[in-house]
């Protein structure tokens, strides 16, 4: 059995873990070309976090967050309990090491500890590396649905 430079542990996320979260967050934004969307400050990350809004996991390689799954309970009125996966990140130079994999396991595994029938997400059409391993994972993407937001 060979060595992985990059073995990570995953674990829940702490208060301390926000700021490499909120690092990685603004890296996702400006891998989808919308770093200048990216407005929440690391405070109000901290504020959310205390109050229990959101929760992640991290990838952990001796100190360094590898990766990370930001997420929230959230309900289906079709379905039921189901936990929404906000954001999926891990760092460039930790890419194609399987961590996004041990990441996406912990999620599910979470999410059926919480008694969740459904976890959901979304993904960008023209993202291929991630649309490749979701159907790896045999997660369904929808096409029909069309999302909607309003700005308060």
């Amino acid at each position: 059995m060979t060595h992985n430079p990059y073995a990570v542990t995953i674990r829940q996320a702490t208060r301390a873990d926000l700021k490499a979260i909120h690092d990685l967050v603004r890296e996702l934004a400006i891998y989808e070309h919308a770093e200048d969307a990216f407005e929440a400050p690391l405070e109000t990350y901290e504020r959310d976090f205390d109050a229990g809004i959101f929760e992640a996991l991290v990838a952990d390689h001796d100190g360094d967050i590898a990766g990370m799954m930001l997420y929230y309970m959230a309900y289906s009125t079709w379905k039921g309990k189901m936990l929404f996966l906000e954001d999926f990140v891990v760092k460039e130079a930790y890419r194609r090491h399987h961590i996004g994999q041990q990441l996406f396991d912990a999620l599910l595994d979470t999410a059926r500890k919480k008694g969740c029938v459904l976890v959901k997400w979304q993904v960008l059409d023209w993202n291929e590396p991630a649309l490749r391993f979701y159907e790896k994972n045999r997660a369904i993407i929808e096409k029909e649905w069309w999302n909607g937001k309003f700005f308060l």
